[in-house]
């Protein structure tokens, strides 16, 4: 028994690999050709073989669960999503025109506020920010720039547009999935990556580390690089010891560094204490200086937002990154690119209503039953209302949230997000996905060619997140003509 298209039950969303006449798209044709060949009991061994390596490896994610932590194996689709070269490349070009455009955005709120004095940026949204930081005021970091390393959220829609869904601007994570999703898949289809022109994605670690080696203070051909994480207890634990050790950087915990009264960095060693130059911290603001934010944070490092006003040491993301990172301020990045650049967007928003304006606000009451509703800053896809899918009581019950803090609500439509064939029990069916890219800026910047497709395994969900049911998928950018 073979893998056969024409038993593919394809939905009303636009579809990633197969079109409308169930053919596979040109980009998908050599998959195709590939998994017509090898009959499903052998697709089978191998999805085994893969579980396999994925626990022998250790690729995990936690779940914060009724107050324990459960690390799970990561949930690994063998079915790659696939886009052309020629799409990809205007996708990238609008991920680097946005995050270009994100930083001068965060740059001027910390400093001159031209946007807000032009009355394009509203006072009102950025004093009901949660994430601007008062500690940043007048800082201005290497190169401008604020947000670093950045995991743009993208979704198509059942017409084919191509959005962007949120940013992620404070610790996006993800990428080593990506990374480890792509040593899986040359393992388990090596025929097809011979025959095919699939765009590589394992430079990543070498141009994440060279973003970060950039921001050194010092001019030096090494700079010492720590990758700073709140410890093995975190969900993306796995992700911050993979990173430091793929780009040989230090891996820390907050106890394993001291400022001291030259505001310089230092790691504790065995040797004594070696000064650090550039931190790319996995945590949030408000545990990473127990000086600056909060006084009970034992995670962060006291002093540390001393070090980086003095211009000792380089940290990526930059401290207040997250003011750029909020749902609310997602509705204005359209006005923002065009302020900052004098460009339309390349990439558009998905429509979005304001639950801080009356009458957008009444407008989202009105049709809670038709809307996606979600909290400005949450994260991993909780806090939001599906609302065709919601009950009556969870409606009223946002419809109360909404009224009582409307600053931290926005409200979009219910999007028919694309799908792409998933193997389910040794059958192709569709799933519904996204796509995260990760885009790099200091003295340059990089895109990664492709992202970490999540994608939603729950029959009929459109909630892709690992800690709510999701899995992955490889990404294929494939060089065709078409």
């Amino acid at each position: 028994m073979r893998i056969e298209l024409r038993d593919y039950e394809r939905n009303e969303a636009y579809d990633e690999l197969i079109d409308a006449a169930g053919q596979p798209r040109p980009a998908a044709r050599a998959l195709f050709d590939y998994l017509g060949r090898i009959d499903a009991a052998e697709l089978e061994a191998r999805r085994q073989a893969v579980d396999a390596a994925i626990m022998a490896m250790g690729i995990t994610f936690t779940v914060y669960s009724d107050g324990a932590n459960i690390d799970r194996a990561w949930p690994f689709d063998l079915i790659p999503r696939v886009m052309s070269r020629r799409e990809w490349e205007r996708i990238e070009a609008g991920l680097k025109q946005r995050l270009t455009a994100l930083n001068l955005f965060i740059d001027d709120l910390y400093n001159a506020q031209r946007i807000v004095k032009d009355r394009v940026f509203p006072l009102e949204v950025l004093e009901g920010s949660r994430n601007f930081r008062e500690q940043c005021r007048g800082i201005t970091p290497r190169f401008g720039v604020w947000a670093h390393i950045c995991g743009t959220d993208l979704v198509r829609d059942r017409d084919g547009t191509v959005y962007v869904l949120e940013d992620n601007l404070r610790v996006p994570s993800g990428v080593s999935y990506m990374l480890e999703n792509r040593q899986l898949m040359k393992r388990l289809f090596p025929e097809v990556f011979e025959a095919s022109s699939i765009l590589p994605v394992d430079d990543y670690p070498i141009q994440l580390h060279d973003t970060l080696a950039a921001l050194s203070p010092r001019d030096t051909d090494r700079p010492v690089v720590a990758v700073l994480t709140p410890g093995i207890f975190n969900s993306a634990y796995f992700e911050h010891s993979y990173l430091a050790q793929q780009m040989g950087a230090f891996l820390v915990e907050g106890s394993d560094l001291v400022v001291q009264d030259d505001d310089c960095v230092y790691m504790k060693t065995i040797s004594g204490l070696r000064r650090v130059d550039v931190i790319y911290r996995r945590i949030d603001d408000d545990f990473l200086d127990p000086e600056a934010f909060r006084p009970d944070s034992a995670l962060g490092v006291p002093g540390l937002m001393r070090a980086w006003r003095a211009g000792r040491v380089g940290i990526a993301n930059a401290p207040g990154a997250g003011v750029a990172d909020d749902k609310v301020v997602y509705a204005f990045v359209p006005k923002i690119i065009k302020y900052y650049l004098d460009q339309d967007p390349i990439i558009p928003n998905v429509p979005s209503w304001l639950c801080m304006y009356d009458d957008q606000r009444d407008h989202v009451l009105a049709h809670l039953d038709e809307l996606v509703v979600k909290p400005a800053n949450e994260s991993g896809g909780y806090g939001m209302l599906i609302g065709p899918r919601a009950t009556a009581s969870e409606r009223d019950k946002f419809a109360a949230l909404i009224r009582e803090n409307p600053r931290n609500y926005m409200a979009q439509p219910t999007l028919t997000i694309s799908t792409a064939p998933t193997l389910v029990n040794n059958h192709l069916a569709p799933r519904h996905l996204d796509l995260r890219p990760f885009v790099l800026q200091s003295s340059r910047l990089h895109a990664t060619t492709g992202g970490l497709t999540r994608v939603a395994l729950r029959e009929g969900s459109l909630v892709v997140n690992s800690s709510q049911g999701g899995g992955s998928k490889d990404t294929w950018i494939v060089d065709t003509e078409e």
